[in-house]
């Protein structure tokens, strides 16, 4: 390469910066606003809708633009917003009261809000979202994973109309292959193909994580400019979570040199995880409605639900194969065979669980053989290498000649291998080895693309030839699947405990390992029921609270996303102290979300200790979990007082108390529950556990040893405004907690948002109305000593409301979607005004203010 010339390699790709295009495509339109409502973007279209050019509607407030009931509505979407990376959609929405309906999606973009505005479908509007479920119902037949997925991809071509739909799976490399297909009939089929990582960059599998949804409806549309290009800071907009976001020219040419006009995919996640897309191709320029693209992204969101429980299920039939296993060679040691003495029948067990072609058994410088394996002075050349693998897990691989070279000389008898170590001194192996496995890897085109300066510049251009493309692969394995690796880890611990019985060496080890395998395994089992338990419980009891599927959807996902959250934060170690009133919240949150503000607190928080922290997490959940189930958190008035408190040696106490629940009875047996609660606190830590079944509701105490606390932290004051604590508050302002609080909001999930904020500052009793009628009628009827009122109920205002609630001397506050601009401004003088969207410590600030008035 000569001096200064740019290094071009297949890595170029990704990083194209896709998310800050600046630009969108012509279909629709874009506008960004700051948080106080001054637009600080515009695509250059916007005088199509909006009358007036582009780059003079920036620096001006959204309201002379948009009418102040869309205003309304947008300012309430955003306070239901969730994550970052959150979309909220309005169908029918008149923008200016002039009669033209626009559909709109919202969402943040770092310190903005993006609203993105297309044309709605005129004539009748049909209830795409409505085709979903009895497309999920049929898919329920697939007897397979495959036919599962050639069923999804039939299913979402009869509903875009598409030519072609693949289901695409990622491998870990980043390449794909398209493992079902729905074609119209005209169009070559891509079924089988692979395609290599840098067709869809790392940055493009990035995005697809985030958006799930991705539309290009016209390779030759000249798309149009975001203005300005950037912010006043030199920055440019981010368009990641943009439904318009235009089109990478490298992308463009990669689509045309395919002969594709139009394409959508929808992101096929996993756990968190890009599993794979939904990909859509159409041979002529294709606008879907937004209608139909919501519909379409719900199907991907399912189908992924659907997809994850098959392989679910695929992985506990494989994990019951393990447990046999398991006790299979348990009874032959416990018979009086040792494990070289059995070694065929042990390989005979073996083999039904995990397949090979030859194993190796080395214990105690014993070497045993059986099938196509190298010999034993090439295996203690391996052992030795295999030594530096490291010995507390499984070591695999489906080509060995790469990691170690001397492995040519027996690449013929084993190319891929599967090493499981079994003791630690001296170290001994089961080994499982496969034969070379010759395959033919069919390409969609050559995958090596040559280097070329193309239209796009000094970077790689998009191959041109997507014609079969042959690969013969040697020197590989079969691959070792995930639910093998996992069999053999099963496996390996199982060994250790036999290789350490027998030899009588290490006899603690023993012990511990054999516990500690138990109690994982039960773990693992009670874990999964619960899990499975309550997500069974989750959909069951979200249907009542749902009118469509898209509110469905929403309910069912937040609540399983924070049933995720909370399994993280007990699952995953990180090796720092960890804070315990965050495990509390974590677990409330997960399991008793709406009961959250039953659940309190007192005392420091403590930093435990990462080898005590999963520890305490299991005791937790467990407690947490039984309250929801059988105890104070199961009643509608039942609460837990969780007391934190450090003893003069460091060590921590929790006191846990549930008072007001149903009538308590000592249980008659314990489960594993139970064992866990009592005996691993004490086992594991050397600590202390006692539980109580008083009529009155459950008590228990925990005793954690100060070497197993990293610090106890003390709250401290804040330099910026700080909202009081709810004691304070209801010592500063008795009167606002000696009767029941009023709520007026039409819109009742944020009703709901804001009841919970208030029964956290301690009002025992709320009322919530969405009408001037309902209000009235409680005000008469009850007796109220707070309100909190928002501004606009629909076609009323609170205005009447708030001139009774003043006439009785009742305090309140406003929740306000029109911000400044609202009657509250002239008329009630001095009352406190929150603005939408809104959170805990804006309405804190605003009864702190209130009072001060």
């Amino acid at each position: 390469m000569a001096d200064g010339m740019h290094q071009v390699d297949l890595s170029t790709c990704d990083l194209e910066p896709i998310h800050i295009i600046g630009r969108i495509q012509s279909f629709g339109w874009l506008m960004s606003f700051s948080s106080d409502w001054i637009i600080n973007h515009a695509s250059q279209n916007c005088d199509q809708i909006f009358g007036a050019p582009a780059m003079d509607m920036i620096g001006r407030p959204a309201t002379q633009f948009i009418a102040a009931s869309a205003l309304h509505d947008i300012r309430t979407r955003l306070q239901i917003l969730g994550s970052a990376d959150s979309v909220e959609r309005m169908f029918g929405l008149d923008l200016m009261e002039d009669g033209r309906a626009f559909d709109v999606a919202l969402h943040a973009s770092g310190r903005s809000f993006i609203l993105e505005i297309e044309e709605s479908e005129a004539g009748n509007r049909r209830d795409y979202v409505s085709y979903v479920r009895p497309m999920i119902d049929r898919m329920r037949k697939a007897g397979t994973t495959e036919q599962l997925c050639a069923a999804a991809a039939r299913h979402l071509r009869g509903l875009t109309g598409f030519d072609r739909v693949m289901i695409y799976r990622f491998e870990p490399s980043g390449a794909g292959e398209v493992i079902a297909e729905s074609l119209n009939g005209t169009v070559d089929s891509f079924h089988g193909l692979h395609f290599p990582a840098s067709d869809i960059p790392a940055q493009a599998r990035r995005l697809y994580a985030r958006n799930i949804l991705r539309i290009i409806t016209d390779i030759d549309d000249p798309t149009v400019p975001v203005v300005p290009a950037t912010n006043p800071n030199g920055e440019p907009l981010d368009l990641s979570m943009s439904g318009l976001r235009a089109v990478s020219p490298i992308h463009i040419e990669y689509l045309r040199n395919m002969g594709v006009k139009a394409s959508m995919s929808v992101s096929i996640m996993q756990r968190g995880k890009l599993w794979g897309l939904m990909a859509c191709h159409h041979y002529s320029p294709l606008r879907l409605s937004y209608a139909i693209r919501t519909a379409a992204e719900l199907f991907g969101e399912f189908f992924s639900y659907m997809l994850d429980q098959r392989e679910s299920d695929y992985a506990f039939e494989k994990r019951g194969d393990s447990m046999r296993l398991h006790d299979e060679i348990m009874a032959r040691v416990a018979g009086g065979d040792s494990l070289l003495s059995a070694f065929e029948d042990f390989a005979d067990s073996i083999g039904k669980v995990i397949p090979f072609d030859g194993i190796v058994g080395w214990v105690d410088g014993q070497f045993m053989a059986r099938g196509s394996t190298p010999t034993q002075p090439q295996f203690e050349a391996l052992a030795r290498f295999l030594n530096t693998a490291g010995a507390s897990t499984v070591w695999s691989t489906d080509n060995i000649t790469l990691v170690y070279p001397p492995a040519h000389d027996f690449a013929e008898q084993a190319s891929g291998l599967l090493a499981l170590p079994v003791s630690r001194s001296p170290r001994d192996y089961i080994v499982l080895f496969r034969k070379e496995h010759l395959t033919q890897v069919y390409w969609a085109g050559n995958p090596e693309k040559s280097i070329e300066f193309g239209p796009n510049g000094p970077r790689l251009t998009p191959r041109k030839s997507f014609d079969l493309w042959k690969e013969e692969r040697r020197g590989y394995s079969l691959p070792w699947t995930p639910e093998q690796i996992s069999a053999a880890e099963s496996l390996r611990v199982t060994l250790l405990e036999v290789v350490l019985r027998l030899a009588d060496a290490a006899n603690a080890e023993r012990e511990q390992a054999g516990k500690q395998q138990d109690m994982l395994i039960a773990e693992l089992n009670h874990r999964v029921r619960n899990i499975l338990n309550l997500i069974r419980g989750l959909v069951t009891q979200s249907k009542e609270g749902a009118t469509t599927i898209d509110q469905f959807a929403e309910i069912i996902g937040s609540r399983i996303h924070a049933l995720a959250r909370a399994h993280d934060q007990v699952t995953q170690t990180d090796w720092s102290p960890s804070s315990l009133y965050n495990l509390i919240r974590t677990e409330t949150d997960a399991y008793a979300s709406d009961s959250a503000d039953r659940v309190r607190i007192e005392g420091p928080d403590a930093l435990v200790a990462p080898n005590a922290f999963t520890t305490l997490a299991l005791v937790i959940h467990e407690m947490m979990t039984n309250s929801c189930k059988y105890g104070s958190l199961s009643a509608p008035r039942g609460h837990v007082a969780i007391s934190i408190s450090n003893g003069d040696d460091g060590s921590l106490e929790i006191d846990w108390s549930e008072v007001d629940g149903p009538e308590v009875k000592t249980p008659t047996r314990r489960g594993f529950g139970s064992t866990i609660i009592e005996r691993t606190i004490p086992h594991e830590l050397s600590g202390i556990a006692t539980i109580d079944y008083p009529k009155s509701g459950v008590r228990a105490t925990f005793v954690i040893p100060g070497e197993h606390i990293a610090a106890y932290n003390t709250p401290m004051p804040s330099s910026y405004e700080v909202p009081l604590s709810p004691a304070d508050i209801r010592e500063n302002a008795p009167e606002l907690f000696s009767a029941s609080a009023l709520i007026v909001e039409d819109n009742v999930i944020i009703a709901m948002e804001a009841e919970d904020v208030l029964r956290d500052l301690g009002f025992s009793s709320c009322h919530i109305v969405g009408s001037v009628r309902t209000a009235r009628q409680v005000i008469e009827e009850e007796t109220i000593s707070f309100a909190m009122l928002d501004v606009n109920l629909g076609k009323e205002t609170s205005e009447e409301i708030a001139e009774l609630l003043r006439d009785k001397g009742v305090p309140f506050i406003f929740a306000s979607g029109y911000g400044d601009r609202s009657f509250t401004t002239s008329r009630f003088e001095g009352i406190p005004v929150i603005t939408k969207p809104y959170s805990e410590r804006d309405i804190s600030l605003a009864i702190a203010r209130l009072k001060q008035a």
